[in-house]
């Protein structure tokens, strides 16, 4: 009995060594990413595309090639929901109309082996429409993969929108100007929100180009896609317009931006119980009415049937 226990504890140990040691070598450190991220600033965009970006592009481009408009896309609505995405490298487009291309030729190709495992003697008749079904479900998704982006860093840009706010507030009520403030806001919020740092840290770069503070604010809406940047932006540009303290309407929209998050989260959460409602009655409900009721109806079969059958 005691070799068990000697078995068990060697297991034991061996078990938690391979497991502390697979997480201290794969487990980033955090503390030193932070300082790492502060030493070098606000990440400039446009340098985050890796060595297996270009080598996806690579592979993707003779598919892309099939499905690419010849001109004029970039001009487009495709082109703007790329921006609004936060896809502004070269190799975007290619893998998008790639993907598009290769996964419209695969999935009907996995649907077809799929179809013959589960019957072989299936007529070709019958295996068209789920082929068609598969083609057009590999064609639009990454549409809808784009979609989810766009909604997620949008949604990302909201949730911290208000902060930055109160930051530029300060910043100006300090007595720095717009885009000083905005360069600060970019400067302090990269840690925190490294979306809205970056998109703020364009408007920084447009400025020193030379661009006009409303073109650079327009762009500002224009990349982000958000309602509320689009609502900030034509405040900001009347305040310049008419005089009008920016500091105090900065305060007032991120006070409504505020309430309109947390009314937000409230809805979110109101929403809770119905979506738990379906996994309760399809999920815990049965396990639960059989572990209950199980004894009870095994007690009464035992108890009612030979009664009912005459003893046989």
């Amino acid at each position: 009995m005691s070799n068990i226990y000697i078995v068990l504890a060697i297991i034991f140990v061996a078990v938690f060594s391979i497991a502390f040691l697979v997480m201290y070598l794969f487990t980033p450190d955090r503390i030193e990413g932070r300082l790492k991220s502060v030493v070098e600033g606000v990440k400039e965009p446009g340098k985050g595309e890796s060595a297996w970006i270009a080598k996806i592009a690579k592979l993707t481009t003779p598919f892309a090639k099939l499905a690419i408009p010849k001109e004029g896309w970039d001009q487009s609505h495709l082109r703007l929901r790329f921006i609004n995405a936060g896809y502004r490298g070269e190799y975007a487009p290619i893998i998008y109309f790639g993907m598009k291309t290769l996964l419209a030729l695969s999935f009907p190709v996995l649907a077809w082996m799929l179809l013959m495992m589960i019957d072989v003697r299936m007529q070709p008749q019958s295996m068209m429409f789920p082929m068609i079904a598969a083609a057009a479900l590999g064609y639009y998704l990454p549409n809808i993969l784009l979609s989810r982006k766009i909604a997620a860093r949008k949604l990302e840009i909201f949730e911290n929108f208000p902060d930055a706010l109160d930051l530029m507030t300060i910043c100006i009520e300090a007595g720095l100007a717009i885009d000083a403030a905005v360069g600060r806001v970019a400067m302090e919020m990269s840690e925190v929100a490294p979306v809205l740092s970056e998109e703020l840290y364009l408007v920084t770069l447009e400025l020193r180009a030379g661009s006009s503070k409303e073109r650079a604010l327009r762009n500002l809406a224009m990349r982000t896609g958000a309602e509320e940047v689009d609502t900030l932006v034509a405040m900001l540009i009347q305040a310049e317009r008419f005089g009008t303290s920016i500091a105090d309407s900065l305060r007032v929209h991120s006070d409504g931006l505020r309430v309109k998050r947390r009314q937000r989260a409230e809805e979110t959460a109101a929403k809770i119980p119905l979506k738990l409602l379906f996994p309760l009655i399809f999920c815990v409900f049965p396990a639960l009415m059989v572990v209950l009721m199980g004894p009870a109806v095994i007690q009464i079969s035992r108890s009612l049937f030979p009664a009912i059958t005459g003893g046989q």
